[in-house]
């Protein structure tokens, strides 16, 4: 099973976001700018992890970018699958459609193979992801600037 990049970059975003509370709000722009990616890739996985409820950006001064509580106690496995879909390993519908696609256990063992690898992620919370040695290393990133 592969990620796409967007919802890797959504994963990064949240644990950067889980460890930035002691320094303060952090802004799309720094969080990018700390994940080396361009902002316009951070702000997309802003927004959506906005609609899912897992963070909240507040305006003005003193605003920035936030966990909300349920995004820092969510799921990775929850998480990983809003930010998937519900789509499956193999395009067996595609054009043209796969002539197996009638008679095929591979389509099913592949479903299975995917939904093994989100239960795996099930157990995990952001904060779990964050813990040492791994927090430590987030809140050091500074990052420059992505082209």
């Amino acid at each position: 099973m592969r990620l796409t990049k967007f919802t890797d970059l959504a994963l990064r975003a949240v644990m950067r976001l889980a460890v930035s509370e002691q320094a303060g709000p952090l802004t799309t722009r720094q969080v990018a700018e700390a994940m080396e990616v361009p902002y316009a890739h951070m702000a997309k996985a802003v927004t959506r992890l906005q609609h899912l409820g897992v963070l909240e950006a507040r305006r003005g001064r003193g605003g920035g970018l936030g966990l909300t509580g349920p995004g820092r106690r969510a799921s990775v496995g929850w998480l990983v699958r809003e930010l998937e879909g519900d789509g499956e390993v193999v395009a067996c519908d595609g054009d043209p459609p796969c002539p197996l696609n009638g008679a095929c256990r591979l389509r099913h063992a592949l479903r299975d193979a995917q939904e093994a690898f989100y239960a795996a992620l099930d157990p995990l919370t952001v904060s779990d992801l964050v813990a040492s040695p791994t927090g430590p290393v987030l809140v050091g990133l500074v990052g420059r600037r992505p082209a």
